[in-house]
């Protein structure tokens, strides 16, 4: 098979944007409906919906790049001759069963172990993130992290608390201890939040590659820093804690509580 042509990241940005496009229509046609839910192993809910987004973006996928890999949350991992496309085809499946309009579709391009373009696509609420080298936007304005550089002035977003358990959960509840305001709820969309300007930190735990590799595009683009909780870039095979901040200087204070 023949190594499809190289693409600028802009080419990869408007077929991943397409990928979004087409997984929208899905998602709703699902959305609020009777669903048949089953739990997979790790007791999160997975639906007709993940599966039908997914097998259709693989698809799309194929045909445009039938040497690229494809790694999706329901389908597992497809081996490629180089660049890797990771799907998350509803994340926040718990929000999507419950008729809660914050789940999104993530899509990632990744350049061997580097995530170069990333969508947060919101299919309920007709909102979208992208990003790529240089570019973060929300729908067609520019998206820019906030400007804030401590703790105690911190906006903080997790998706459940319940998610923090032995020895991280006392370093989540130290690092919140500091912060001025905490949400939680939102999956995906807090990361959007986060790149817009509207929170200035996320901690999480237990994050798999299909969860993060499409925020890492936004969150750098957007002026932000995203990491694990030791300070190192997030790849395929990260453990899963993430910490997303709107700058330096607040992701670096939050990484010295969380490693106290």
């Amino acid at each position: 098979m023949a190594p499809s042509a190289p693409l600028a990241p802009e080419d990869i940005l408007a077929f991943a944007a397409d990928l979004a496009d087409a997984a929208r229509p899905l998602a709703l046609a699902y959305f609020r409906t009777p669903l048949d839910i089953v739990s997979k192993a790790d007791e999160s809910p997975v639906t007709v919906a993940d599966r039908a987004i997914e097998a259709h973006l693989r698809s799309l996928i194929e045909a445009r790049f039938p040497d690229h890999g494809i790694f999706g949350e329901e389908m597992g991992v497809k081996p490629g001759s180089g660049p890797v496309w990771v799907i998350d085809p509803i994340d926040g499946t718990k929000s999507f069963v419950t008729g809660l309009p914050l789940f999104g579709t993530l899509i990632a391009y990744l350049d061997g172990e580097t995530p170069l373009v990333g969508v947060i696509d919101m299919p309920a609420l007709g909102e979208r993130w992208t990003g790529l080298p240089g570019e973060a936007r929300f729908g067609h304005a520019p998206a820019r992290t906030s400007a804030c550089q401590r703790l105690s002035d911190a906006r903080f977003f997790t998706t459940s608390p319940e998610g923090f358990s032995g020895a991280d959960e006392a370093r989540y509840r130290r690092l919140i201890a500091r912060t001025a305001l905490r949400r939680f709820g939102g999956d995906c969309y807090a990361y959007g939040l986060l790149a817009s300007g509207h929170c200035d930190l996320i901690a999480e735990t237990g994050l798999q590659p299909y969860d993060m590799m499409a925020l890492v595009p936004v969150i750098r683009a957007a002026g932000g820093v995203i990491t694990d909780w030791a300070g190192a870039d997030l790849t395929l095979t990260s453990d899963g804690r993430v910490l997303a901040a709107a700058t330096p200087e607040l992701h670096r204070e939050a990484l010295a509580v969380l490693e106290a």
